[in-house]
C-alpha cells in the first residue's frame, strides 16, 4: 500500500515510529500471506482492512459521510496501525489467519477511542460468520449421503425424512417426559442406504419401545408410531393409491374407510353382509380419529395381533373401524340401530367399557357368537364323555370360555356294568379334555 507525503506525516503522528517503518516497509511485500478460512493462502492486501474499517464508520456516521477527507484519513491511520502491529510479529515475512487481523482491528478502534465503530464492526464480523456458518451447513447438508429405501417392487427411493418427523411429533404431541427430537435421532442411527420400506416404522418402534423404562410416556409414543404402520398396511390394502396419512389427516378419511373395509370384508366372506345397510354417512360421522392416541403400545399390539380382521397375513381394520364394527354388530337388530351403535362405539372407544374377547371377535361377523363361558356337565357314560368333548371343541372354536362339571363320573376302581370290568376314573378323560382345548 502507498502513501502520500501528507499521510505519511499524519501515520508517523499516530503509529511508532518501528511499527511505522514496518507498516511501510512490508504493506505491498510478497513475503506476507493470508489464511483464509477456506484454508487457502492469498496475498496480503490491506485495502481490505481499510475498506472494512471505512465501512464501519459509514455505519455509524451515516453514509453522507462518504466524503469526509477526516474519516479517510483517520481509516488510513488506523490501517497503518493494524498493519504496523501485524508486521511487528512476523517481522520476517509469514503467514497471518484473518482472523488475527480482524482481531487486531478492533484493538485498534478501541485503543483509539472508536467505541461505536468497533461495536459496529464486532456486529458485522458476528453477521457474516453466522451467515458463512448457515452456508457451511447447507452445503454439508447437500453433500451427506441420502438413505435410499427398497419399495416391495424392489425400486428405490428417497427416505422421506420430512413425514417422518410429522409422525414423530404427532407420535410426542401433548405427553411430557418424551422427546421427539432424541427420539427421531436414535432411530434414524439405526437405518442404513437400501433398507427395506417396510422396516422403517419397525426401526422407529424399537426406538421409543427401548425408552420406555425411562418414562412411561414412551409406551403411548410407541403405540402412536405403531398406528402409522398400521395404516400405511391398511390403506395400501383397501385402496392402491393412498399407502399413508397422518393422524391429521384420518380425521376426515377414517369415515371414507369404514366403509370400503367393511365392503371388503364381506366381500371376503368375514362380516355379515347386513352391515353394509348401515347409513355410513352418520356412522363414520361419529368416528373419533383422536381416541387412537388412547393405546399404549402393548394394548394396540395386542389387538393388532388377535383381533382385527385380516386378510392373509394384512390386518385391513384400524382401531377406530374397528370399534365401530363391534357395535354395530351389537345393535344389529335395534330399531334405531345408527343410535345405538354410535352408543355402543363411544362406551368401547373411549374405554369407559369394553366387550369381552369373543363380542370382540365375533360381533358383526357371519358367526356372531359373542358369550365368553359356557358351563357344562358331563354325564357318567361313554357317549356323554365324548360328546362333552365335542362340545367343547366347537365352542372353543369361537372363542367361548370352558368350564366342565365332571362330578358324574365315576372314580379310580369303580365297577363298569357293560363291561364287568374297572373303571380308570376322571383322570385319563380329562386329559384328552385338556389335549382338546390345546389343539
Amino acid at each position: 500500500m502507498q502513501y502520500t507525503a501528507a499521510e505519511n506525516a499524519a501515520i508517523t503522528k499516530a503509529v511508532p515510529n518501528d511499527a511505522m517503518q514496518n507498516a511501510l516497509s512490508y504493506g505491498n511485500s510478497d513475503t506476507f500471506k493470508v489464511i483464509r478460512r477456506n484454508g487457502q493462502v492469498t496475498h496480503f492486501d490491506a485495502t481490505k482492512i481499510e475498506t472494512a474499517m471505512t465501512k464501519a464508520f459509514f455505519d455509524v456516521e451515516g453514509t453522507g459521510a462518504t466524503d469526509s477527507s477526516r474519516i479517510h484519513e483517520r481509516v488510513k491511520i488506523l490501517t497503518a496501525t493494524v498493519e504496523a502491529c501485524l508486521f511487528k510479529r512476523v517481522p520476517a515475512g509469514g503467514v497471518i489467519h484473518i482472523e488475527d487481523i480482524q482481531d487486531q482491528v478492533e484493538l485498534a478502534l478501541m485503543r483509539k477511542g472508536e467505541q461505536k465503530v468497533a461495536r459496529s464492526y464486532v456486529i458485522y464480523r458476528e453477521k457474516h460468520a453466522k451467515l458463512r456458518l448457515l452456508k457451511n451447513q447447507e452445503v454439508a447438508s447437500s453433500l451427506e449421503p441420502k438413505i435410499y429405501v427398497l419399495t416391495a417392487s424392489g425400486a428405490r427411493k428417497p427416505l422421506d425424512e420430512t413425514r417422518l418427523k410429522i409422525i414423530v411429533n404427532e407420535a410426542v404431541e401433548g405427553l411430557s417426559g418424551v422427546d421427539g427430537q432424541i427420539l427421531y435421532n436414535d432411530a434414524i442411527r439405526n437405518l442404513f442406504d437400501g433398507v427395506p420400506e417396510a422396516d422403517v416404522s419397525s426401526v422407529f418402534i424399537m426406538a421409543a419401545r427401548v425408552m420406555i423404562e425411562k418414562d412411561p410416556n414412551y409406551s403411548f409414543v410407541a403405540a402412536r408410531l405403531l398406528q402409522d404402520s398400521l395404516r400405511r398396511e391398511a390403506l395400501s390394502f383397501l385402496d392402491k393409491s393412498n399407502h399413508e396419512a397422518t393422524l391429521a389427516e384420518m380425521q376426515s378419511l377414517y369415515g371414507i374407510y369404514l366403509e370400503k373395509t367393511l365392503v371388503r370384508a364381506v366381500e371376503l366372506e368375514l362380516i355379515d353382509p347386513e352391515l353394509l345397510r348401515y347409513d355410513f354417512t352418520k356412522l363414520g360421522a361419529a368416528l373419533q380419529a383422536n381416541r387412537d392416541q388412547q393405546f399404549t403400545y402393548l394394548g394396540l399390539q395386542t389387538l393388532y395381533d388377535r383381533y382385527f380382521i385380516h386378510s392373509g397375513n394384512t390386518r385391513f381394520e384400524l382401531p377406530q373401524i374397528f370399534f365401530m364394527r363391534v357395535s354395530m354388530g351389537l345393535a344389529i337388530n335395534e330399531e334405531k340401530r345408527e343410535e345405538r351403535a354410535i352408543e355402543f362405539y363411544n362406551l368401547l372407544s373411549s374405554f369407559d367399557f369394553m366387550s369381552s374377547t369373543p363380542t370382540l371377535f365375533n360381533s358383526g361377523t357371519l358367526r356372531p357368537q359373542l358369550s365368553s363361558c359356557y358351563l357344562t356337565t358331563i354325564p357318567d357314560d361313554l357317549d356323554g364323555i365324548y360328546n362333552g368333548i365335542k362340545d367343547n371343541a366347537l365352542l372353543s372354536k369361537f372363542a367361548g370360555g370352558l368350564g366342565n362339571d365332571w362330578t358324574p363320573v365315576r372314580g379310580l376302581g369303580a365297577h363298569i356294568k357293560g363291561t364287568n370290568g374297572q373303571s380308570q376314573g376322571v383322570v385319563p378323560f380329562l386329559k384328552v379334555a385338556n389335549d382338546t382345548a390345546v389343539a
